[in-house]
Protein backbone atom coordinates (compact mmCIF):
# COMPACT_ATOMS: atom_id res chain seq x y z
CA UNK A 1 0.00 0.00 0.00
CA UNK A 2 1.18 3.52 -0.70
CA UNK A 3 0.89 6.03 1.72
CA UNK A 4 0.38 9.58 0.08
CA UNK A 5 0.00 13.13 1.07
CA UNK A 6 -2.17 15.45 -0.79
CA UNK A 7 -0.92 19.00 -0.91
CA UNK A 8 -3.05 21.58 -2.01
CA UNK A 9 -4.68 25.24 -0.62
CA UNK A 10 -7.49 23.79 -2.33
CA UNK A 11 -9.75 22.44 -0.43
CA UNK A 12 -12.30 20.88 -3.14
CA UNK A 13 -9.02 19.52 -5.02
CA UNK A 14 -8.04 17.90 -1.81
CA UNK A 15 -11.38 16.57 -1.55
CA UNK A 16 -11.76 15.57 -5.30
CA UNK A 17 -8.02 13.63 -4.85
CA UNK A 18 -9.14 11.98 -2.05
CA UNK A 19 -12.21 10.60 -3.14
CA UNK A 20 -10.67 10.00 -6.41
CA UNK A 21 -7.74 7.80 -5.20
CA UNK A 22 -9.74 6.60 -2.48
CA UNK A 23 -11.53 4.00 -4.51
CA UNK A 24 -7.82 1.95 -5.80
CA UNK A 25 -6.59 -0.95 -3.93
CA UNK A 26 -2.82 -0.19 -3.25
CA UNK A 27 -3.13 3.55 -3.00
CA UNK A 28 -4.02 5.51 0.97
CA UNK A 29 -4.16 8.75 1.12
CA UNK A 30 -2.83 9.17 4.80
CA UNK A 31 -3.11 13.15 5.10
CA UNK A 32 -3.67 16.37 3.72
CA UNK A 33 -1.93 19.72 3.85
CA UNK A 34 -3.28 23.15 2.57
CA UNK A 35 0.41 24.70 2.27
CA UNK A 36 4.02 23.19 1.70
CA UNK A 37 4.28 24.02 5.63
CA UNK A 38 1.72 21.80 6.36
CA UNK A 39 3.68 19.06 4.04
CA UNK A 40 7.10 19.48 5.37
CA UNK A 41 5.41 18.86 9.11
CA UNK A 42 3.53 15.74 7.66
CA UNK A 43 6.69 14.23 6.35
CA UNK A 44 8.36 14.53 9.40
CA UNK A 45 5.95 12.42 11.37
CA UNK A 46 6.59 10.27 9.60
CA UNK A 47 4.24 7.18 7.10
CA UNK A 48 4.81 8.83 4.02
CA UNK A 49 5.69 7.47 0.23
CA UNK A 50 4.15 9.85 -2.07
CA UNK A 51 3.44 13.57 -1.86
CA UNK A 52 0.86 15.07 -4.67
CA UNK A 53 2.23 18.90 -4.37
CA UNK A 54 0.73 21.83 -5.16
CA UNK A 55 3.16 24.50 -6.82
CA UNK A 56 1.42 27.55 -6.30
CA UNK A 57 0.17 28.31 -2.46
CA UNK A 58 0.32 30.51 0.10
CA UNK A 59 2.55 30.63 3.47
CA UNK A 60 5.26 28.01 1.66
CA UNK A 61 4.75 27.37 -1.72
CA UNK A 62 5.51 23.61 -3.34
CA UNK A 63 9.10 24.34 -4.60
CA UNK A 64 10.32 25.82 -0.94
CA UNK A 65 8.41 22.56 0.23
CA UNK A 66 10.25 20.27 -2.36
CA UNK A 67 13.40 21.42 -1.71
CA UNK A 68 12.95 20.79 2.13
CA UNK A 69 11.30 17.65 1.98
CA UNK A 70 13.73 16.09 -0.55
CA UNK A 71 16.66 17.74 1.75
CA UNK A 72 15.74 15.31 4.51
CA UNK A 73 17.52 12.00 4.74
CA UNK A 74 15.45 9.12 3.15
CA UNK A 75 12.76 11.21 1.51
CA UNK A 76 8.85 10.21 0.28
CA UNK A 77 8.56 10.69 -3.85
CA UNK A 78 7.03 13.96 -4.78
CA UNK A 79 4.82 14.64 -8.07
CA UNK A 80 4.26 18.33 -9.13
CA UNK A 81 0.59 19.25 -9.55
CA UNK A 82 0.58 21.48 -12.38
CA UNK A 83 -1.77 23.47 -14.94
CA UNK A 84 0.97 23.87 -17.60
CA UNK A 85 3.34 21.26 -18.52
CA UNK A 86 5.97 24.15 -19.82
CA UNK A 87 5.13 25.77 -16.28
CA UNK A 88 8.60 27.65 -14.69
CA UNK A 89 7.83 26.74 -11.89
CA UNK A 90 7.59 22.65 -12.67
CA UNK A 91 11.07 23.48 -13.60
CA UNK A 92 11.71 25.24 -10.63
CA UNK A 93 10.76 22.09 -8.07
CA UNK A 94 12.22 19.49 -11.09
CA UNK A 95 15.32 21.16 -10.09
CA UNK A 96 14.20 21.21 -6.46
CA UNK A 97 13.86 16.97 -6.03
CA UNK A 98 10.51 16.49 -7.56
CA UNK A 99 10.70 13.21 -9.23
CA UNK A 100 8.23 14.18 -12.18
CA UNK A 101 4.51 16.42 -11.94
CA UNK A 102 1.06 15.58 -13.25
CA UNK A 103 -1.80 18.18 -14.96
CA UNK A 104 -4.46 18.38 -12.61
CA UNK A 105 -6.94 17.03 -15.24
CA UNK A 106 -5.16 13.85 -15.69
CA UNK A 107 -7.67 10.79 -15.33
CA UNK A 108 -7.74 8.78 -11.92
CA UNK A 109 -6.12 5.80 -13.30
CA UNK A 110 -2.92 7.49 -14.88
CA UNK A 111 -2.81 9.38 -11.63
CA UNK A 112 -2.83 6.14 -9.38
CA UNK A 113 -0.31 4.75 -11.97
CA UNK A 114 1.52 7.53 -11.57
CA UNK A 115 2.26 6.95 -7.78
CA UNK A 116 2.93 4.00 -8.36
CA UNK A 117 5.61 4.18 -11.15
CA UNK A 118 7.32 7.13 -9.36
CA UNK A 119 7.20 5.49 -6.19
CA UNK A 120 8.65 2.12 -8.14
CA UNK A 121 11.44 4.44 -8.83
CA UNK A 122 10.53 4.88 -12.71
CA UNK A 123 10.63 7.86 -15.18
CA UNK A 124 7.52 10.09 -15.05
CA UNK A 125 8.75 12.42 -17.93
CA UNK A 126 9.29 11.44 -21.33
CA UNK A 127 12.68 11.68 -23.11
CA UNK A 128 10.85 15.23 -25.02
CA UNK A 129 10.03 16.81 -21.85
CA UNK A 130 12.80 16.16 -20.19
CA UNK A 131 15.03 17.39 -22.90
CA UNK A 132 13.23 20.61 -22.60
CA UNK A 133 13.26 20.69 -18.96
CA UNK A 134 17.08 20.45 -19.13
CA UNK A 135 17.54 23.15 -21.56
CA UNK A 136 15.28 25.66 -19.70
CA UNK A 137 17.54 25.10 -16.47
CA UNK A 138 21.29 24.76 -18.40
CA UNK A 139 20.30 27.48 -20.53
CA UNK A 140 19.93 29.66 -16.85
CA UNK A 141 23.01 28.09 -15.45
CA UNK A 142 25.87 29.87 -13.42
CA UNK A 143 29.56 29.66 -14.36
CA UNK A 144 31.23 26.73 -13.13
CA UNK A 145 28.13 24.02 -13.29
CA UNK A 146 30.31 22.13 -15.87
CA UNK A 147 33.70 21.70 -14.25
CA UNK A 148 31.87 20.35 -10.93
CA UNK A 149 29.70 17.83 -13.32
CA UNK A 150 32.79 17.16 -14.60
CA UNK A 151 33.95 16.07 -11.35
CA UNK A 152 30.80 14.35 -9.91
CA UNK A 153 30.97 12.22 -13.46
CA UNK A 154 34.33 11.19 -12.88
CA UNK A 155 33.50 9.22 -9.72
CA UNK A 156 31.43 6.96 -11.44
CA UNK A 157 32.25 3.37 -12.78
CA UNK A 158 32.43 2.50 -16.10
CA UNK A 159 28.81 0.90 -15.81
CA UNK A 160 27.31 3.61 -13.79
CA UNK A 161 28.66 6.03 -16.45
CA UNK A 162 26.44 3.70 -19.09
CA UNK A 163 22.93 3.53 -16.46
CA UNK A 164 23.68 7.50 -16.27
CA UNK A 165 23.20 7.91 -19.87
CA UNK A 166 20.88 5.95 -20.26
CA UNK A 167 18.52 7.92 -17.67
CA UNK A 168 19.42 10.86 -19.32
CA UNK A 169 18.43 9.40 -22.44
CA UNK A 170 14.86 8.88 -20.44
CA UNK A 171 15.05 5.49 -20.36
CA UNK A 172 13.03 3.56 -18.12
CA UNK A 173 14.18 0.99 -15.72
CA UNK A 174 13.40 -1.81 -17.83
CA UNK A 175 14.61 0.07 -20.93
CA UNK A 176 18.21 0.01 -19.25
CA UNK A 177 18.24 -3.31 -18.06
CA UNK A 178 17.43 -4.81 -21.61
CA UNK A 179 20.00 -2.04 -23.13
CA UNK A 180 22.66 -3.15 -20.98
CA UNK A 181 21.97 -6.76 -20.53
CA UNK A 182 21.36 -6.24 -16.26
CA UNK A 183 18.30 -6.99 -14.19
CA UNK A 184 15.87 -4.48 -13.33
CA UNK A 185 16.87 -4.65 -9.95
CA UNK A 186 20.59 -4.16 -10.51
CA UNK A 187 19.67 -1.35 -12.75
CA UNK A 188 17.99 0.09 -9.38
CA UNK A 189 20.97 -0.35 -7.52
CA UNK A 190 23.02 1.44 -10.13
CA UNK A 191 20.72 4.62 -10.06
CA UNK A 192 20.60 4.57 -6.26
CA UNK A 193 24.04 4.94 -6.11
CA UNK A 194 24.10 7.70 -9.13
CA UNK A 195 21.93 9.60 -6.94
CA UNK A 196 24.76 9.37 -4.29
CA UNK A 197 27.52 10.22 -6.48
CA UNK A 198 25.87 12.75 -8.43
CA UNK A 199 24.14 14.56 -5.57
CA UNK A 200 20.53 14.39 -7.27
CA UNK A 201 17.50 12.95 -5.89
CA UNK A 202 16.02 12.62 -9.12
CA UNK A 203 16.28 11.42 -12.50
CA UNK A 204 15.96 14.40 -14.48
CA UNK A 205 19.18 15.81 -11.93
CA UNK A 206 21.29 12.89 -13.33
CA UNK A 207 19.97 14.11 -16.26
CA UNK A 208 21.23 17.93 -16.28
CA UNK A 209 24.49 16.75 -14.61
CA UNK A 210 25.24 14.13 -17.59
CA UNK A 211 24.43 17.09 -19.97
CA UNK A 212 26.45 19.26 -17.71
CA UNK A 213 29.31 17.14 -18.40
CA UNK A 214 28.96 17.38 -22.40
CA UNK A 215 28.21 13.97 -22.25
CA UNK A 216 24.49 14.67 -23.54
Amino acid sequence: MTRVLITDDDALVRAGLSLMLGGASDVEVVAEASHGGEAVEAVRAGGIDVVLMDLRMPVMDGIAATAAITAAPDPPKVIVLTTFDADEYVVRALAAGANGFLLKDTPPAEIVAAISKVEAGEPMLSPAITSQLIRQVTDNAPDGRSESALALVATLTDRERDVALAVGQGSSNAEIAEQLHLSVATVKAHISHLFDKLQATNRVQVAICMHDAGLL
